[in-house]
């Protein structure tokens, strides 16, 4: 391995590399669980934009994807898994460590 590649920056997750899907699973990290129109809120993006990087999330294990209706209105709601809040805490710990604050 050269020192290029030791460097912490080959640790960050590209996923979360991402300022949406960074703010997406912040704000899931903070909260466990939110409906599809509280993190739409809280990140300010449009419904399509979200759904996009909620797909890429979920594929990747990271987000749980939960349908449910009240009375006839559809709801959504979204939860980071524990795959994905490991990623997220190696992933802070990777930025805290480039920062020097480790």
């Amino acid at each position: 391995m050269t020192a290029v590649e030791q460097h912490p920056r080959h640790r960050l997750d590209e996923l979360l590399q991402n300022p949406v899907r960074f703010s997406i699973v912040a704000a899931l990290d903070r909260a466990s669980t939110l409906s599809f129109k509280e993190v739409r809120d809280a990140v300010e993006i449009t419904d399509s934009a979200l759904s996009k990087q909620v797909s890429l999330l979920e594929g990747a294990g990271y987000l749980a994807v939960g349908k449910s209706f009240a009375g006839k209105m559809p709801r959504t709601s979204l939860t980071l898994t524990k795959q994905g809040r490991t990623a997220w805490k190696a992933h802070l710990a990777t930025l805290r460590e480039i920062a020097g604050l480790s």
